[in-house]
């Protein structure tokens, strides 16, 4: 695979750290929800954004991509900003009132939203050519998938 530009390298490797943020998203929002279906779920979903990230992680090396550092770009700094803030919005609300659980799922949702963003972001690259790009769009998939259902229970009566 041809060597790629500093910029895209960036953009991959700010998939790699929203995927980890998601990691810890999931988890956190897992210990907030009632349901115990629903935390089995929330953590399935954690552990499949760890395996996201590998796969990430895995395929940069072979585009001779170092891991992500600390310096990213601007784009990534907020899309970390983001994740954090939102990850620090479940552990604030949780502590504070007794949340229902289509709120928590909402705000899964506005972090499945933001990762949708970047794998786009990262898709309108012409660097990201054959297998590469097809685990970005199956990744993109499954992400959409999940933040589908939320919608779909979010809208159900409880």
């Amino acid at each position: 695979m041809a060597l790629i530009t500093e910029e895209t390298a960036r953009v991959y490797n700010d998939l790699v750290v929203i995927n980890k943020a998601a990691v810890k998203g999931y988890q956190e929002a897992a210990e907030a929800i009632d349901h115990p279906d629903l935390q089995v779920e929330l953590l399935r979903y954690s552990q499949q954004r760890a395996q996201f990230a590998a796969e990430l992680e895995a395929q940069a090396v072979a585009f001779g991509v170092e891991p992500p550092s600390q310096e990213s770009t601007v784009e990534g700094a907020v899309t970390d900003a983001v994740a954090a803030m939102h990850r620090g919005w479940i552990s604030l609300k949780s502590t504070l009132v007794d949340q229902d659980d289509k709120t928590i799922l909402h705000e899964c949702e506005n972090g499945d939203a933001a990762a949708l963003l970047s794998y786009e972001l990262a898709l309108k690259s012409e660097e990201i050519t054959g297998e590469a790009r097809e685990l970005l769009q199956r990744q993109q998939g499954e992400i959409q998938l999940i933040k589908n259902r939320f919608a779909a229970r979010r809208s159900q009566p409880q």
